[in-house]
C-alpha cells in the first residue's frame, strides 16, 4: 500500500480485506462439509473473490495453507482408515477361510474314516451274506443228500427183503426139488421092482 494513501480509503480496505477474509473463511468451513475436497481454486469461486487475493493477502494464504493442509492430512488418515479398515476386512476373511480350511479337513479325515469303517461293515455283511448263500446252500444240499439217503435205504431194504424173498424162494425150490428127485428115484425104483 503506497504511504500516501489517506486513512479512511486504508481502513476501507482493511474492512474489505476482513469480508474477504470472513467469506474465506465460511468457504472454506462450507466446502468442508459438502465435499471434504479443498482447493485454491474452489475456495476462492466459493467465497467471490480472486485467487491472487488469497496468494497476496498472508492472512488468506495462511487460511488457505492450513486448511489445504488439514484437508489432505485429513484425506490421508481416511485413506489410511480405510485401508486398514479394508486390510482388516481381508485379514478376517483369510483367517475365517483358514478356519473354514481346517474344519473341511477334519471334517474330510472323519468321513474318510467313516467310509472305511462302513466299507469294512459291508465287506463284513456281504461275507455274512455269501456265508448265509453258502449256509443255504449247503443246508439245501444236506436236506437233498439226507432224502437219497433215505430214498437208498429204503431201496436197499427192499432189495434186502427181495433177496431174502429170493433166497427163501431158492431154499423152498432146492427142498421141492430134493423131493422131486426122492420121489423121481424111488418111482424108478419102484418101477425096476414091479419088473
Amino acid at each position: 500500500m503506497p504511504a500516501t494513501a489517506p486513512p479512511a480509503a486504508t481502513a476501507a480496505r482493511r474492512r474489505q480485506a476482513q469480508a474477504k477474509l470472513a467469506a474465506v473463511q465460511q468457504a472454506i468451513a462450507q466446502l468442508r462439509r459438502e465435499t471434504g475436497h479443498l482447493t485454491v481454486t474452489a475456495i476462492a469461486r466459493r467465497a467471490g473473490v480472486s485467487s491472487t487475493f488469497l496468494y497476496e493477502n498472508p492472512q488468506a494464504r495462511s487460511m488457505v495453507k492450513d486448511a489445504v493442509t488439514a484437508t489432505r492430512d485429513q484425506r490421508a488418515r481416511h485413506a489410511t482408515d480405510e485401508h486398514d479398515r479394508v486390510e482388516a476386512t481381508w485379514r478376517e476373511r483369510a483367517l475365517n477361510a483358514e478356519e473354514g480350511l481346517v474344519q473341511a479337513h477334519n471334517e474330510i479325515r472323519a468321513q474318510r474314516t467313516r467310509i472305511g469303517e462302513l466299507m469294512g461293515q459291508l465287506r463284513d455283511k456281504e461275507m455274512t451274506a455269501s456265508s448265509g448263500e453258502s449256509n443255504r446252500t449247503t443246508a439245501s444240499e444236506n436236506a437233498t443228500l439226507k432224502r437219497r439217503v433215505r430214498q437208498l435205504m429204503q431201496e436197499h431194504r427192499e432189495l434186502q427183503e427181495r433177496l431174502e424173498g429170493c433166497r427163501t424162494n431158492l431154499r423152498f425150490a432146492e427142498s421141492r426139488i430134493s423131493e422131486l428127485e426122492v420121489q423121481l428115484v424111488e418111482h424108478q425104483l419102484g418101477g425096476q421092482v414091479c419088473r
